[in-house]
């Protein structure tokens, strides 16, 4: 972490939303979901959040070695959002306590208010996590392994 990592960081992020990024394509294998409107998914808007709170904060972690997680995330998605219209994630970190960040989120679509809340992040080593997730990785199939004979 850079010491310029403080509450008061502020980032807007925009994007036009695509027809990929509706309900019916965020599980395609879900004849429930292929049955949905065609509007921006909830799914897809945690990612735009996250998206936006990731590039507010990397100019003040030593990128791309430190990177940071989605640790909880708690959300409104208030109205619609059409594909072809342009939403603006807005965030601003609030607080830091020590590795665990955490952000206010909002989004707006050009005509509605789409998202409000807040977002937590952590900062990991990736080196160290990437080791973890293998080491995870391993002990599952290990003991899948084990099961089997």
């Amino acid at each position: 972490m850079k010491n310029t990592l403080k509450p008061g960081i502020r980032y807007e992020h925009k994007f036009v939303v695509p027809l990929s990024r509706t309900v019916p394509a965020l599980y395609p294998e879900s004849s429930e979901f292929q049955a949905m409107p065609e509007v921006f998914a909830t799914g897809y808007l945690v990612g735009l959040l996250e998206w936006s709170c990731i590039k507010a904060i990397n100019p003040h972690i030593d990128w791309p070695q430190e990177q940071t997680l989605g640790t909880r995330i708690d959300v409104s998605h208030e109205a619609a959002t059409p594909p072809g219209l342009e939403i603006t994630a807005s965030v601003e970190l609030i607080k830091v306590e020590g590795r665990k960040l955490v952000f206010l989120v909002e989004a707006h679509d050009g005509v509605d208010l789409i998202s409000t809340g807040e977002h937590e992040r952590f900062i990991i080593n990736k080196e160290v996590f990437d080791a973890r997730m293998t080491e995870k990785t391993k002990n599952y199939l290990d003991a899948q392994l084990s099961c089997r004979a």
